[in-house]
């Protein structure tokens, strides 16, 4: 269980936004400008809002008015963005293991293949970060961000420039964390193509400000014309 209460002035742009998470896996949806990829950042702990609480399964992360703000190193959140960054000068194996440095070695080895099996790149273990394809480093990212075994993951856009048969492929092993309880997901989309079918709930954002929240097919049934349109 999580709740997150959260106002973000930026410029002219005010994120206003409260939600619980009630479901291992939670959509925030909207249309891009609309301050999806802000409010993940101030879950992870990158952006201080100008005030605001997130409590995720009896901790409390932020807090403005008790002036509490836990680093973003010490929230267990993973973090995916569209644009995975890997360190260019380690290999894809390196790239998993920097987060779980405080592990002995046999432990460390054990779960960075543990995250590349899961996401179907154990052949990628010994690669150069940058002769990595795009979808090959999105999936490295996964692990890395998978490896410490955080209590929250937050996908930005997470299958966007892959292929059909990559996207479909990462979004299987991505829903088989859902079966085995390890980590509540958030996973941010404006594609309501590649969301439908997701066992979530949805929080449905527009203009910075939270429009509708409950199960994903039954808040987004208006919007069916829209995905026939890109189905087609």
């Amino acid at each position: 269980m999580a709740d997150i209460a959260i106002r973000h002035r930026q410029g002219r742009f005010t994120l206003d936004a409260a939600f619980s998470l009630t479901q291992p896996w939670t959509v925030i949806f909207g249309p891009s400008g609309a301050g999806k990829t802000t409010l993940l950042r101030i879950l992870a702990g990158l952006v201080e809002p100008t005030s605001g609480r997130v409590h995720l399964g009896g901790r409390t992360l932020l807090d403005t008015a008790a002036n509490l703000s836990v680093p973003a190193g010490k929230r267990s959140i993973g973090f995916v963005t569209q644009q995975p960054a890997l360190f260019p000068h380690f290999t894809a194996r390196q790239n998993v293991a920097f987060g779980i440095r405080h592990l002995d070695c046999d432990q460390r080895a054990a779960r960075v293949d543990e995250m590349l099996r899961l996401f179907g790149a154990e052949s990628l273990a010994d690669q150069p970060a940058p002769q990595l394809s795009g979808g090959e480093r999105k999936r490295i990212a996964l692990a890395r961000a998978l490896a410490p075994a955080p209590d929250l993951l937050l996908l930005d856009e997470p299958l966007a420039g892959l292929d059909d048969a990559s996207a479909r492929d990462i979004l299987a092993r991505l829903l088989s964390l859902q079966v085995s309880g390890q980590v509540r997901v958030v996973y941010v989309s404006h594609d309501l193509a590649e969301i439908w079918r997701l066992p979530a709930e949805v929080v449905c954002l527009e203009t910075g400000r939270v429009t509708a929240v409950g199960p994903l097919q039954q808040v987004l049934a208006p919007h069916r014309d829209q995905l026939l349109q890109q189905l087609r």
